[in-house]
């Protein structure tokens, strides 16, 4: 794995770095269910999701004088959260351009935050943040494809190797790459022993392609958001994320839009844990397929749900 992008010195450099800003979460034996299963609750981040480390490892990076510019990202909320929450923690302005689609909550919650919050269509947000920031001369924080952010992403596995060393199987969310880059790099560096398996939703399944063809394979952007689990529904994987992919993930599984919110409805009552919709993709595997995973940790990525979605979760289990 040398000609990547981020090497485990990396991941270990930001994990020392981003120490005094994010919250070593727990993990959590999950006694309730089948076999052997842990939950690593990444949820329970100040922003509610695990992007916090990647965006304050980012900005933190960045050299004082670039910095004092100011930041700007486009997210569907988590991401641009993370920045906003870092980026005030530094001093520092910060713009997010957010998906017209996207959820009132995340909106709401990133301008809460002291961000300066611009709406966009989905498929132009990019477009619009690097025209801001060429405008405004900030730096762009992207959501994944970034060596620094994804090394911030990799300090979650740091954690669950230090908290339990005997590990069969890491299930972790895909959206863009970034997280499961990061965990792969650390797992494979860590310990061989362990599988890394990413889980997308059905109906935005590009990764799963793109690791099978061997090639990014771009979806229509239209399709994924058919999702309920907006924060993966980036229609293809990034350039630098791809090659990590490739060289640390064992394989991709798909979940349907039933398991998923059967699983955010069985981690509120059992595990009195919330997790949105893409946050609940790995336990989502997992109780499709128990047995498959020996002992597991699946990756709970983001808990930042709507009510009126976590309601309709609950009711499926009365």
């Amino acid at each position: 794995m040398t000609d990547l992008e981020v090497s485990v010195g990396d991941i270990r450099a930001a994990h020392v770095r981003i120490a005094e800003d994010v919250v070593r979460t727990p993990l959590l034996h999950a006694s309730w269910a089948p076999g052997d299963l842990w939950l690593k609750a990444e949820n329970l981040q100040p922003i509610g999701a695990f992007k916090l480390r990647g965006a304050v490892n980012a900005i933190r990076r960045l050299h004082p004088d670039v910095r004092a510019r100011g930041v700007v990202t486009h997210s569907s909320g988590n991401h641009g959260q993370a920045v906003a929450w870092a980026a005030r923690a530094t001093g520092v302005r910060a713009v997010i351009v957010m998906p017209e689609e996207a959820t009132p909550v995340k909106v709401e919650a990133t301008r809460a935050l002291g961000a300066e919050v611009i709406m966009a269509p989905g498929a132009r947000r990019e477009i619009v943040a690097e025209a801001m920031g060429a405008e405004r001369g900030m730096t762009l924080i992207p959501p994944f494809d970034h060596a620094d952010v994804i090394s911030g992403q990799g300090t979650l596995a740091v954690e669950v190797l230090e908290d339990l060393s005997d590990i069969d199987t890491v299930l972790v969310p895909i959206g863009g790459g970034g997280l499961i880059s990061g965990v792969g790099v650390a797992v494979k560096a860590l310990s061989h022993r362990t599988r890394v398996v990413g889980v997308e939703p059905s109906l935005a399944a590009d990764a799963r392609d793109s690791l099978a063809n061997g090639r990014r394979i771009e979806w229509d952007a239209q399709a994924t958001y058919r999702t309920i689990a907006d924060g993966t529904r980036t229609p293809v994987v990034g350039e630098i994320t791809f090659p990590i992919i490739q060289a640390t993930v064992d394989e991709i599984v798909t979940v349907d839009e039933d398991d998923i919110l059967a699983a955010v409805g069985t981690l509120a009552r059992r595990a009195h844990l919330v997790a949105e919709p893409s946050g609940a993709l790995s336990v989502a595997a997992y109780l499709a397929e128990p047995g498959k995973y020996g002992r597991a940790v699946a990756v709970l990525s983001g808990g930042n749900i709507d009510p009126p979605l976590l309601a309709r979760a609950l009711a499926l289990l009365t």
